[in-house]
Formats: structure tokens, C-alpha cells, sequence
């Protein structure tokens, strides 16, 4: 139930939104995303991903060699990035907004300098609102929470809307059953 009130929350502000049962699951759908979006390894196509729980016992260098992915993250490299990857840690249902513990200046690179920012969630992170987020919320474990809600927006005065100014202009959220979260 939650699930379905984020997913409509978050599409209401132009996110796209899926849910896998298993990692691999998930992972094949990412790997073939990529490819229908024209992942090079080329600047401007590229995907960089941040060190995250996803990439356990993952080979790597498979995934660079087959697909252009790169998991070095360095300012330069996020914005010169088409793609940028980084696992979240909450989702709030009733926003339809991602919060993640963003003290690790890697995923804060990965998920606002890219055109195109995937967000992995475990569907245990699915929280009812802010109140439950904050009860989980250790300000000396957590020094920098990061909230994303859709795509980055802006308008003028004159309420003419601008998709991507100051960030990524598409926002892809891929929720995962069987990745672990906090509670």
C-alpha cells in the first residue's frame, strides 16, 4: 500500500517508478535501460555509480566492460556523466520523496550533477512521512541528509516552468524487495 502511494505521489511529479523482487532482477532491467538510452563510455553517455550495498559481490569490471559504467566517483567525472547511480535509504510515501544519509560526498555528486539520476530504494525503506524518517534519523550518525523529490525544477517569475537547471532533469527510481535497508 505504501508502495503504490509513493509510486503515485512520485509520478505526480514526474519520476518514473518500477519494483523488482530480487537485485538481479532489478539489475537486468537497469543494464538494459542503459542500453535503450545509448549508455557509451563516452563523456556526455556514461553511467557513474556510487559505492552502495547494491554492488555487493557484483564484478565490476565485467559491468565497465560491458557497458560503460564507471564506479569512480570524482566531481569531474559526475559532471561530465549522462547517468548517475546511488542507492537512497528512505522513501516517503505521502511526498513521494527519496532521503538518503548524503555525509558521503559520492552520492551526492552521483545523484545531482548527471542529466539522468537512478535511485536504488529497498521497498523496506518505504516510510509513511517525514515524522517516521526523523525517528530514524541519528544527527551524529548522519550529517547530511539529502531529499529529492522528482526531477530538479524551477520557473520564473512569470511561472514559466524549466525541467534539469539544477540537476537532473529525469529522475528514475528502481524500488527493490530483497536489498536491505534501514528501519
Amino acid at each position: 500500500m505504501m508502495y503504490e502511494q509513493f509510486k503515485t505521489r512520485a509520478e505526480g511529479v514526474s519520476a518514473e517508478v518500477c519494483r523488482f523482487s530480487t537485485k538481479n532482477e532489478a539489475l537486468v532491467w537497469l543494464l538494459e535501460f542503459l542500453r535503450r538510452e545509448r549508455i557509451a563510455g563516452a563523456p556526455q553517455a556514461n553511467a557513474l555509480w556510487a559505492e552502495c550495498s547494491f554492488l555487493d559481490g557484483m564484478d565490476r569490471d565485467t559491468l565497465n566492460e560491458q557497458t560503460g559504467l564507471k564506479f569512480e566517483v570524482t566531481r569531474e567525472a559526475a559532471s561530465q556523466a549522462r547517468f548517475g547511480i546511488s542507492q537512497m535509504e528512505w522513501a516517503l510515501a505521502d511526498t513521494g520523496s527519496l532521503a538518503q544519509n548524503s555525509t558521503a560526498i559520492e552520492q551526492r555528486l552521483v545523484s545531482s550533477l548527471p542529466t539522468i539520476h537512478i535511485a536504488l530504494v529497498p521497498t523496506s525503506g518505504i516510510l509513511p512521512d517525514m515524522p517516521s524518517l526523523l525517528s530514524r534519523v541519528n544527527p551524529k550518525e548522519n550529517a547530511y541528509i539529502a531529499m529529492i523529490t522528482g526531477p530538479s525544477r524551477t520557473a520564473d517569475i512569470e511561472r514559466v516552468l524549466t525541467i534539469g537547471v539544477h540537476g537532473p532533469e529525469r529522475l528514475v527510481i528502481i524500488f527493490v524487495d530483497d536489498l536491505g535497508g534501514k528501519n
